[in-house]
Parts: structure tokens; sequence; C-alpha cells
């Protein structure tokens, strides 16, 4: 595709040239086996593409329902596989309560960590972000802590708050942002690079760093207007606006909005009911189609259009397993949490826990 791309005279030599590398970068983040339209007769997937896994938190109270395993409560971050009919659900949820769950050295190297090994965790469906603070989402970067540092030290503080964002703009899997309370600055930023966002209707989100005197730099200046459009973000970057749920809702800075309920937890449980719809479906396509959508929004159409060919390509070769049968309309994902077979089209059958209540409790 590139040497063809690359004998076109002209300009549109180079266009196509350009799209085919753009297109074969976007093979390339799929792993090594990998390939384009065309060249599919080598293997799909690298055999190591899943490989690594890794292992809960151990520690901490006895294990709850719904769960398999408990962090010690003074960790900032708890990391918690979901169990039962929730199995491939993970829960990142931040607990740093005497902080407004604010971004401090120790947390972003929490996450670092927990990101780097969900990312490669063929277990994990889709990561919902959390807090496990009452109230509180997340209230951006730790200033009392920030206040302390030397001004060389700033900068690289700052470039890992962002690193890590990025890191988990970058999971392969479907994130969650669950706010159920202030999402401010870094906080809001956070959730920008989920790829869903629910919120209560009582939380209160804003990019509040020109009061002061700064600028977003946990990618709010880049997520917002792709998010709400160009105008608008500058409208509230500019104006430093904090919104509430049902504002955040109107503008389409989040998908769902919630009454909150006595226990403080309606956009988790709404998350949680997402996660859910997505657990019966073809986890490699799940994957691809994220990536599809990821690196498609930011190209032309006619290259996005050819990125998305080469994803599909991966899913629907002869012999994949994972593919959609179009004879029968049957889609087979083995290794997923539910097994067996369903008719494409079809409303998955989502079983509620006969103790959700309690579930749900069991998170905080």
């Amino acid at each position: 595709m590139a040497a063809a791309a690359a004998a076109a005279p002209g300009a549109l030599g180079a266009l196509q040239a350009g799209r085919a590398r753009l297109v074969a970068a976007c093979c390339a983040r799929l792993g090594p086996g990998w390939r384009l339209p065309g060249s599919l007769t080598g293997p799909r997937v690298g055999p190591a593409m899943w490989a690594r896994g890794w292992a809960p938190v151990a520690g901490g109270s006895a294990a709850r329902r719904g769960y398999s395993s408990e962090v010690k409560t003074e960790d900032e971050l708890r990391v918690r596989y979901l169990e039962e009919e929730n199995r491939g659900i993970v829960v990142l949820g931040i607990n740093r309560a005497y902080a407004k769950n604010s971004f401090s050295k120790n947390l972003v190297k929490m996450l670092s960590k927990a990101v780097d090994a969900l990312k490669s965790d063929k277990k994990v469906r889709t990561i919902i972000v959390r807090s496990e603070v009452p109230g509180i989402f997340c209230a951006g970067a730790d200033l009392k802590e920030r206040v302390k540092m030397n001004p060389s030290e700033v900068g690289p503080f700052v470039s890992k708050i962002r690193a890590v964002i990025n890191e988990i703009a970058n999971l392969p899997v479907p994130t969650i942002a669950a706010i159920d309370g202030l999402a401010l600055g870094g906080g809001l930023e956070l959730a920008l690079a989920c790829d869903i966002r629910v919120a209560a209707s009582s939380a209160k989100m804003g990019l509040v760093e020109t009061k002061l005197a700064i600028i977003p730099g946990g990618g709010g200046t880049q997520r917002l207007p792709r998010a709400i459009g160009i105008s608008l973000a500058k409208e509230l970057i500019f104006s430093a606006r904090v919104l509430d749920g049902q504002e955040a809702k109107a503008v389409g800075l989040i998908s769902h909005v919630l009454e909150q309920n006595q226990e403080g937890d309606a956009a988790y449980r709404k998350a949680l009911d997402l996660a859910r719809e997505f657990l019966p479906q073809g986890p490699v396509a799940m994957r691809v189609a994220k990536l599809a959508i990821n690196q498609g929004m930011e190209v032309d159409l006619v290259t996005g259009l050819a990125i998305e060919e080469a994803c599909y390509a991966q899913v629907h070769s002869p012999g994949s397993e994972r593919a959609g049968c179009p004879a029968g309309g049957i889609e087979v994902a083995k290794d997923s949490p539910r097994r067996g077979a369903r008719a494409v089209g079809a409303s998955p059958h989502r079983p509620v826990p006969a103790a959700r209540g309690q579930e749900d409790k069991g998170s905080r």
C-alpha cells in the first residue's frame, strides 16, 4: 500500500503516502502481528499481545462481595477486579479524602503503575474511574504539595500528571468516568481522558486554571474542544466557569446525568450499568473499534476510512473466531466472561445481582 502510494505523482502521491503511513501506524498499535488489508496471510495477533497480566493488590480487610480483593484503607488508589456477573470490570477508586482527591506525587505514581498493568491484561474489559470519597471526584493538582516544591520540580510534576492522563486516554478498553462530586482542573482533565463520562446532577465540573493565571496542563485545552466544540470550550476556559451535572449534559460534556442518591454514588451505579452492557460484546472487536474511532477522529475522512478498513480486516479475516458470521448472524467471543454465542443485534441478557445494593456499598 505504501509502495503504491509512493509511486503516485506529485502532491497526490505524497498525500496518499502520508495516509498509508498513518494507517500502518494505527495497525502497529494493535501489535506486531497485525497487518494492512491485503496482507492477511500471516498471524493476526502476536502471540504475546495479551500475555502479560497482573494480580490485584493484596492486603487489607477480607474481600467483600463482588470484589476479588481489598486494598489497605490508607492507600490513595484502590484497584479492584469485580467478580461474578461483573467479571471483566475493573474499578480505579481515588481515595485521598484529606486532600480532596488531588493529584499528589504518590497518587500519580500509583495511577501510572496501575494503568501500566491494566493496559496489557486481557481479562480487563472495561475500566471505571471513580472516587472513594463522597462529594469529590478529583480537585486537580495538590497545590499544598506543589507550594513545597522547588521551581525546578513543578514542570516535571505537571508533565507526570499529563503523562498519566494520556496513559488513561490510551488504554485499549472502554473507560468510564463516574463523577459523583467535584471535578475541577486536572480532575476534569482526568474525566475527559475517559471514553464516557457520567455524572450526578449535583456534581461540579470546570477547567478553572485561568483563575490561577495559568492554563490547563493535563490535556484540557485539547480534549475539551474535541468533546464540546471549539467555541464553547474557549468560553468555559476563558471564564473558568463551573458547570453542574445538568449544565454539563446540556453542552455535551457528559453522556448521562443522574439525581444523586443517598449513598452518593449515582454516577458510579450508572457506570456499572454501562460496563455490564459492554461485557457480552466481542473483546477484540471492542478494542479495535476504540482504536478505529480514536485514530480516525484525528485525521481527514478518507484516511479515517482507510483506518477503519484496516481495523475491520483484523476482526473479520477468514478463520477468526471472533468475527461476525453473516450467514448465521452469530457472534462468538470465547474469551468473554459470558461465554457462548448470541444473535448479532439482539439485546444482550444482563442479569441483575441479587444483592446489588450490598455490592455497591461494598465498593465504598
